[in-house]
């Protein structure tokens, strides 16, 4: 699988509209229960997503962000990791170019290809200006994306990816001075 296209999903302003609607979810379930929506209502900065000189779409900051300061949620539906597998296969059988898979434990993902917010737009860097953290919420875990350090306005929100090493190597375009070239 193509992971540069599992991380990116090209769609239309349509699309993009639709995220910035759903962005405030509060939690949900289905009728089983298997699939949650997450989302962080506070803290939150002003951002914008933006055409990108690393890869397409990208997430910009729109107010200077202090380090350490909570950046966005990684927001989506929780699923379980066979469920997000098969839903990988689905997405590149549909031609979606990209998913946007997000591992929270060994038994849970965040799904944010279809139900999610921007922070689906931060792109890979490997000297990131941002981390991504899983915290712990009233019970449940969530996946934050935190500034590393004083990130002006207009800047682009980027973490590392930490992909696994691979055979298949992934080219890196974040053009950072010590850049690995490769996301795995």
């Amino acid at each position: 699988m193509n992971r540069v296209n599992n991380r990116r999903l090209q769609v239309g302003l349509q699309q993009h509209k639709q995220t910035l609607l759903n962005m405030h979810t509060s939690v949900s379930s289905s009728r089983r229960g298997a699939h949650a929506k997450t989302s962080l209502k506070s803290r939150k900065k002003e951002l914008q997503f933006c055409k990108s000189a690393i890869h397409d779409w990208g997430l910009f900051a729109m107010e200077p962000i202090n380090a350490s300061d909570m950046v966005i949620e990684y927001v989506g539906e929780i699923i379980r990791q066979k469920v997000a597998d098969h839903r990988e296969r689905i997405y590149e059988r549909q031609g979606i170019g990209s998913s946007y898979l997000f591992r929270l434990d060994e038994d849970a993902v965040i799904d944010a290809t279809k139900m999610g917010n921007m922070a689906r737009f931060v792109n890979h860097c490997c000297q990131p200006n941002c981390n991504a953290r899983i915290i712990t919420v009233d019970g449940g875990k969530r996946i934050v994306i935190y500034a590393k350090r004083d990130i002006d306005a207009g800047e682009e929100i980027t973490y590392d990816y930490k992909f696994p090493i691979e055979k298949d190597k992934i080219p890196c375009l974040c053009g950072a001075e010590g850049c690995r070239g490769t996301l795995n």
